[in-house]
């Protein structure tokens, strides 16, 4: 199996896509309620492209099995040397090391950008998510509690954070 990494292009949103609305149809992943369309995906990324941030994807026979990204982590100017990660892999491919290499490669393109921390949001019950950035040197900083609420019950977010040089 050879994963290659590269570049998002505008064809893979659809694939893309299909990733991000089985999230957030099946998991708190993701803490939207509505499957997005392509047009909002495609706006979603063009913004991040203009801010000049990186979007990744992996494949494998020219199929998108996962992507990743990062952007702010919030608006204020003072915050613009920390970034907000998100790194999803299709259902078919999880525990194939699929992730590492996306985020290897967040973590990469964050410091040749000379950025200072990387942050993670992840749902408390999302121990496979906590245990894998942990593998990578985040740390949890903190727990939102009830943040989000989706699927009849009220969620946490842990934060996790990655000093980048």
């Amino acid at each position: 199996m050879r994963v290659n990494l590269r570049a998002y292009s505008i064809s893979d949103c659809q694939s893309i896509l299909d990733i991000i609305n089985y999230n957030i149809l099946h998991s708190t992943s993701l803490y939207d309620y509505d499957v997005r369309t392509l047009e909002q995906q495609i706006a979603i990324f063009e913004d991040k492209l203009e801010k000049k941030f990186p979007i990744i994807v992996a494949e494998i026979d020219n199929e998108v099995i996962g992507f990743g990204y990062y952007s702010e982590f919030r608006f204020r100017e003072a915050y613009k040397f920390t970034v907000e990660h998100s790194i999803y892999v299709s259902n078919t491919y999880h525990g194939k090391g699929i992730g590492n290499l996306l985020l290897s490669e967040l973590i990469r393109l964050a410091k040749n950008q000379k950025l200072h921390t990387m942050i993670g949001v992840i749902d408390s019950e999302n121990q496979n998510s906590i245990n894998f950035h942990e593998k990578f040197g985040f740390k949890i900083v903190g727990n939102i509690k009830e943040s989000g609420y989706k699927f009849n019950k009220w969620l946490n977010s842990i934060i996790m954070q990655l000093f980048l040089d």
